[in-house]
């Protein structure tokens, strides 16, 4: 194999995996731990959306759900963590799940 089918192969492969280490067990425990103190019933609140409006709320690191959250004074309480670099990071393991569990899916997690 030639250095350059190596590297295109190896680049390829990055660029298909990098969401790959996003998990939805991740994403179920960040839920658990950031998000049931305000919405409560969490089978319905994740059922509340499709999976594509999960997909948008949650593109670009999460930017768009925490701009919702931080313009609801109702949230003021998680305005801190909308606003941290931990969010923007861990935001790929929430997508998973809510898109995992979301309206059309068909599926009911289990808390």
């Amino acid at each position: 194999m030639s250095i350059f089918k190596l590297s295109s192969f190896f680049l390829l492969s990055l660029f298909l995996l990098s969401d790959a280490d996003a998990a939805i067990y991740k994403g179920q425990n960040i839920f658990i731990k950031k998000c049931i103190v305000c919405h409560k019933n969490g089978e319905n609140f994740v059922a509340k959306h499709t999976k594509a409006e999960w997909e948008k709320l949650l593109r670009q690191d999460g930017k768009p759900l925490g701009a919702l959250h931080l313009k609801t004074k109702k949230a003021k309480k998680s305005w801190k963590y909308f606003k941290s670099q931990k969010y923007r990071k861990k935001s790929k393991h929430l997508r998973e799940f809510l898109v995992e569990y979301a309206k059309d899916s068909g599926k009911i997690p289990l808390f």
